[in-house]
């Protein structure tokens, strides 16, 4: 059993420990509050075509969601009707969640140790990703890779974006943040 009272994540203390010396010294920056830190990340996966046909798909997403990031997601509904797609206003199409404080840092710990190993011929992420004020987004498309999930209990295989969100105000201090916390670039 877990003392949730007297536990860092691992990922929490490194950032306190030696990245934010580093960052310090890279950019050199006057005041530790300047230093870029992560501030949120989101996890979203849609469903699509699959809901509209089926509407217990988006309940099987946010349970398989709610498993990953170890926190209740929300169901996702559509805004507007959309007759070319059979699409009705409130209807679930999707989940997402929005991890922040342990949680992030945990998530962030179990994406680059565990279970990006472990999608098939993985040569690292692009380094592209960036929207231009630090904040990265990337997809996975098999939601499975996550040791939470298990194969055999397993309907469907979902696609799933990922935001991490940073207070970094440009794309190479944001770069520079996640590469301290093992992010597999490859450009």
């Amino acid at each position: 059993m877990l003392d949730t009272a007297n536990y860092t994540p691992r990922m929490k203390t490194a950032y306190a420990d030696t990245i934010k010396a580093a960052m310090k010294e890279e950019f050199s920056y006057k005041n530790d509050m300047q230093i870029p830190r992560l501030e949120k990340i989101v996890l979203n996966i849609g469903c699509g075509a699959e809901a509209v046909r089926d509407s217990k798909k988006a309940k099987s997403a946010q349970e398989d969601l709610s498993t990953i990031a170890g926190q209740l997601a929300v169901v996702t509904k559509a805004k507007n009707s959309i007759a070319g797609f059979r699409v009705r206003e409130d209807m679930p199409l999707g989940a997402k969640v929005t991890l922040r404080g342990d949680r992030m840092f945990e998530f962030i710990d179990r994406l680059t140790t565990v279970a990006m190993p472990r999608i098939r011929d993985f040569r690292g992420i692009s380094g592209k990703s960036f929207d231009g004020r630090g904040n990265y987004a990337m997809g996975i498309k098999e939601h499975i890779i996550f040791p939470e999930i298990n194969f055999d209990k397993v309907d469907e295989n979902w696609g799933m974006d990922i935001v991490i969100c940073t207070t970094a105000k440009t794309d190479a201090e944001a770069k520079a943040l996640l590469k301290h916390f093992n992010m597999p670039f490859t450009s």
